[in-house]
């Protein structure tokens, strides 16, 4: 969604970050790169000038001026005024003290208030709440119908009194007593809100009809519905492909009906991005929620500071290990910690395993997207080709579970085997095999305290590299010079000592190794735990540290 804006204020920052001081005109200049990626974005221009004018006063002043690093303290100032204009603080829906609270959705046709309405009710499900979903909309073309088949797929319950228009013919043309043939849709909200209430939900999501463009009955029967059913949250959801149009119904809309919070659908898509970043501006309400794809779990909390993140290429782990909570079962990763620990062999299964989890965490390219710095990646992430995991996990489930455990067993014939019984070549279960291998070396490292990981150039401490253990960077500086062993004590008591250190370190060594490949944090090899209050960690982390 934010591809565009994204690089172009990448290359500003890169441009302004080569510079050792900051005069008046290099500040100008970038602020004018600003305005012009925010332009190209799609930006509302009043929230335009208001950024750019924060920005400037901010850049010009002693804050700046008195940084070690101006260039930084710039970038600094454009996140923190990014997060402002996309909404500040996280909001949270505000639920009734007694149920059930009444969620009504809002907006222009088109927008995916129904497949919202849906995605919502999931997740409400999956966070303890039992939702009802409420067919309202009786004017577009069987829309009761695809609510149905929507809560169906949610496991959500729906409400529908009224068929609605199911004779293909735009009911929004329709007048006076043509529009109430298909129903009273304020009559089907309120008895709605009385079925929840009689049967014991607490929460009730009321889907509500949208037009083509903003007019004076869509607005009466939105108000009409939000007065009656007495709504606690009222959700304006944008198509944030639109751009501008988006943003001034969205104002339409708050000025008419009295919205509380907004709801951002497509951010999947390509494009700009700019009504995402106005709509919180102009319409003084928050962002609640995001839609960035096509399945029910492609639905996720809006975070303002999380979302600036992405757009300056920072990355956003925190929204990545939330996934990775939910996804990874955490008796799953102790046992495999617990083989780890034993030295047992990497499996088929074991990764089988893995693959399930990773795939629960949803699209594999959104995932890296979050990674700080893929940004500028954009070509090799665009050209990864995720079906080659389906690939991989046919060629794996060709095996018989002999050969998933033992998988040196896998000879010439059973290769042909397993190619033709997944539809791939054989050199291709050669490559999975040969990877397979690696992977079961890599963890055998790790098992022994991380003496390296085979083919991973760059880092220190790996082989390969000046430094490294092992390899052949570790014998760089001296050909054929075997590097001189520690002295061991000639007291046979200090000697016994100094080994069982020696032991006790490797061990926690292998116990960390575990900790940080299966996720189950800094305890589960041994009881000491790691000191983490130097580390520089992002904003919001520590809550993932259990207090520390």
């Amino acid at each position: 969604m934010f591809a565009s804006l994204s690089d172009r204020l990448t290359d500003t920052f890169r441009n302004l970050k080569r510079k050792g001081t900051l005069n008046e005109s290099d500040v100008n200049a970038t602020i004018r790169d600003i305005r012009m990626a925010l332009l190209d974005a799609d930006v509302a221009l009043p929230v335009v000038k208001q950024f750019t004018g924060r920005i400037r006063e901010r850049a010009l002043g002693a804050e700046v001026s008195r940084a070690l690093n101006p260039a930084q303290q710039v970038v600094k100032i454009v996140n923190e005024e990014l997060v402002d204009i996309l909404g500040g603080q996280t909001r949270r829906l505000a639920f009734a003290k007694t149920a059930p609270t009444v969620i009504m959705l809002a907006g222009l046709q088109g927008s995916g208030k129904t497949t919202l309405a849906g995605k919502l009710g999931h997740w409400l499900k999956q966070d303890g709440h039992t939702p009802l979903l409420v067919a309202a909309d009786l004017q577009r073309p069987n829309a009761v119908n695809q609510l149905q088949i929507v809560g169906e797929r949610a496991g959500v319950p729906v409400f529908a009194p009224e068929r609605g228009n199911v004779h293909g013919h735009d009911a929004a043309l329709e007048s006076g007593e043509g529009t109430r043939s298909f129903g009273d849709p304020v009559d089907v909200a309120v008895d709605g809100v009385a079925e929840a209430r009689g049967k014991g939900h607490d929460v009730v999501i009321i889907d509500t009809a949208g037009r083509l463009a903003v007019d004076v009955e869509l607005m009466r029967q939105a108000h009409d519905i939000r007065v009656e059913t007495q709504a606690h949250e009222v959700l304006f959801v944008m198509d944030a492909m639109i751009g501008q149009a988006a943003v001034e119904t969205a104002k339409a809309f708050a000025d008419g009906v009295g919205i509380t919070g907004s709801v951002l659908t497509k951010l999947d898509g390509d494009a700009r991005g700019g009504a995402a970043l106005s709509v919180a501006t102009v319409t003084g309400q928050p962002i609640l929620f995001a839609s960035t794809g096509e399945n029910l779990r492609d639905f996720e909390t809006f975070h303002p500071d999380r979302m600036a993140s992405r757009i300056l290429d920072m990355g956003d782990v925190l929204t990545l290990i939330e996934q990775a909570e939910k996804a990874f079962d955490q008796a799953q990763a102790r046992k495999m910690a617990e083989k780890f620990m034993g030295e047992e062999d990497f499996t088929f299964d074991d990764f089988l395993e893995q693959m399930a989890a990773i795939k629960k965490m949803g699209n594999l390219k959104q995932m890296l997207g979050m990674m700080p710095g893929m940004q500028q990646m954009r070509a090799q992430l665009e050209a990864l080709d995720e079906k080659e995991f389906d690939r991989v996990e046919a060629m794996v489930r060709s095996m018989t579970p002999f050969e998933r455990n033992h998988p040196k067993v896998i000879n010439g014939s059973r290769r042909a085997r397993i190619a033709k019984g997944s539809g791939v070549s054989v050199s291709e279960v050669n490559q999975l095999l040969e990877r397979f291998g690696q992977a079961q070396k890599m963890m055998r490292q790790m098992r022994r305290g991380g003496g390296g990981m085979p083919g991973m150039p760059g880092m220190p401490g790996m082989p390969g590299m000046p430094g490294g253990g092992g390899g052949a960077g570790g014998r760089a500086k001296g050909k054929g010079k075997q590097q001189r062993k520690k002295s061991r004590s000639g007291n046979p008591a200090k000697r016994a000592a100094e080994e069982k250190a020696a032991r006790d370190k490797a061990e926690a060594s292998r116990g960390n190794a575990a900790a940080s490949a299966f996720g189950l944090g800094g305890d589960a090899g041994g009881e000491a735990e790691q000191d983490l209050s130097d580390l520089s960690l992002p904003k919001g982390f520590e809550k993932y540290l259990g207090g520390r």
